[in-house]
């Protein structure tokens, strides 16, 4: 018999317990009640509506040029590229090719911007990755909290890079083409069952083809429901100066600010 089964132990809902109320404070699936040895149908039916919803951001098309748009009509140029992944099945079944540009569109990149040595401080990329909606719903709005920032710092940046079906990696040769201190890739995250459309944001300093997952740092979980892309973009901030300054990125940069503390409960 379960925990929540009630007196005739066949079928139970959430209530008997103090679970249901907390489920209220947290997306992640608690207290989902049981009915015998399975699942009530209403979250089962939950369940398979977000399971709907991941697949459904992983094959969904990515609108590169309204990116583009939006991005650029906030300020900062931006300039549509291509990867060798040239279809979303090649994206899905070949992740070696979303990390690299096509021979075209480097040679257009190369012909149309200012990539000699030291011209940038950093180039920022957004890609769909394995969301569309996350990069489309969330990369211009941090875009545009960052690069204000960076800017006003004196940073050199590169026009941002959009690129359909790159993969995280790709921003190391697109760092190194631009020959650019760092460069930093928005990308549309693997879907979860609770958040479809969440954002990664990777950088790596000196960026080169060949760079390892342990010399990018990663802020996630980038969308309304986890981190908001404005205090993403103040954390990155923090990230981005430090990788500058020291001239290191990865296991050997950390954030160690002090965290905040909570106010003092109050008497009584």
């Amino acid at each position: 018999m379960s925990d929540d089964a009630g007196p005739g132990g066949a079928v139970t809902q959430p209530g008997s317990r103090p679970w249901p109320p907390l489920a209220g404070l947290t997306p992640a699936r608690v207290a989902l009640g049981r009915a015998g040895d399975s699942l009530t149908t209403a979250a089962l039916l939950a369940l398979s509506l977000d399971h709907a919803r991941a697949r459904d951001a992983v094959l969904a098309p990515f609108d590169a040029v309204a990116v583009a748009e939006r991005i650029t009509a906030s300020g900062w140029p931006a300039v549509v590229a291509e990867s060798q992944a040239t279809d979303r099945r090649t994206h899905l079944l070949r992740p070696d090719l979303g990390r690299r540009l096509a021979p075209a569109a480097r040679a257009r990149l190369v012909a149309d911007h200012d990539t000699s040595r030291r011209a940038h401080d950093i180039v920022c990329i957004v890609s769909d990755g394995l969301s569309a909606p996350a990069a489309e719903a969330h990369a211009p709005a941090l875009a545009r909290a960052l690069l204000p920032s960076l800017a006003a710092d004196g940073w050199r940046i590169a026009p941002v890079v959009v690129v359909p079906r790159g993969r995280v990696a790709l921003g190391d040769e697109i760092g190194e083409l631009f020959a650019a201190r760092l460069a930093l890739v928005l990308l549309g995250e693997r879907p979860g069952l609770t958040a479809p459309a969440s954002l990664g944001a990777y950088f790596v300093h000196d960026p080169r083809p060949g760079r390892t997952d342990a010399e990018r740092n990663c802020v996630s979980n980038i969308h309304p429901g986890g981190l908001p892309p404005a205090a993403a973009a103040a954390t990155l901030l923090w990230l981005l100066r430090e990788a500058r300054a020291r001239g290191i990125s990865g296991v050997a940069l950390k954030d160690d600010r002090e965290p905040p503390r909570l106010p003092p409960p109050a008497p009584g």
